[in-house]
């Protein structure tokens, strides 16, 4: 019987031990008191681009393919020599297509045809113009671009995740009113990724029998290029 009177008095102590515990932490951070508030935001910001970078190429046909690539490199090389009066490094051009085939259909049948096209990156973005006008009178007859960059796009979009999580705190804010609470902490910021307008980049072939007439360069205007994030922000809301 005496045994008996103490596994009674264990058994309460236990009971005891176990109201007086602590409530289990909450894995996301928010008090017995608080409110759990996910909020998700965007931010833009405008930022001029830096860089033009555009496509320039040479399309040569001629009866053999020795003579087609003759030609081709003739041009070829006074089109990437027009770059150098405006600034242009070497490692600014980079050979993009280079090819030799043979023309199975029209006009030009059986005759060969060759290839060559560089990118070009131009670092004056207000020099664009004139440099794609000089290099289609050194004889290039395939264009595409410009694209209009920014050179470091992660320091453009700064100020978009600033803005980003200022709309996000504002918001907080205006539901913390409305539930007569306020902002008590910031939990967690999650990183939701960036994204830009897309920009046109069209290719143009021109007219191999065209007169190289001597014309106004064409205007390439920078404008501004939009950086576009999210944010999620996770707040805990307390009483006042």
């Amino acid at each position: 019987m005496r045994r008996s009177t103490i596994g009674l008095v264990a058994s309460a102590s236990v009971l005891v031990l176990s109201a007086c515990s602590p409530e289990p932490r909450d894995p996301r951070g928010v008090a017995h008191d608080e409110v759990l508030l996910q909020v998700t935001a965007s931010g833009q910001a405008e930022t001029a681009p830096n860089e033009a970078r555009f496509s320039a190429g040479v399309s040569s046909i001629a009866p053999t393919a020795d003579a087609a690539t003759t030609a081709n490199n003739i041009t070829m090389n006074k089109v990437v020599s027009s770059l150098g009066g405006f600034g242009v490094a070497k490692a600014d051009i980079q050979t993009q297509q280079l090819t030799v085939s043979r023309i199975d259909w029209g006009p030009n049948k059986n005759k060969f045809e060759a290839n060559n096209v560089v990118s070009v990156r131009m670092r004056a973005v207000d020099k664009a113009g004139a440099a794609i006008s000089a290099v289609t009178q050194a004889g290039a007859n395939v264009l595409s671009g410009p694209d209009l960059r920014v050179g470091d796009p992660e320091a453009a979009s700064r100020s978009a995740y600033a803005n980003a999580y200022k709309a996000a705190r504002a918001r907080a804010d205006t539901y913390a009113q409305a539930a007569n609470l306020k902002v008590a902490r910031i939990l967690s910021i999650r990183d939701g990724g960036s994204s830009s307008m897309p920009i046109a980049y069209e290719t143009a072939m021109m007219d191999r029998a065209a007169p190289q007439a001597v014309a106004a360069p064409p205007p390439v205007m920078a404008g501004t290029n939009t950086s576009q994030v999210n944010v999620s922000v996770d707040f805990a809301l307390g009483p006042k």
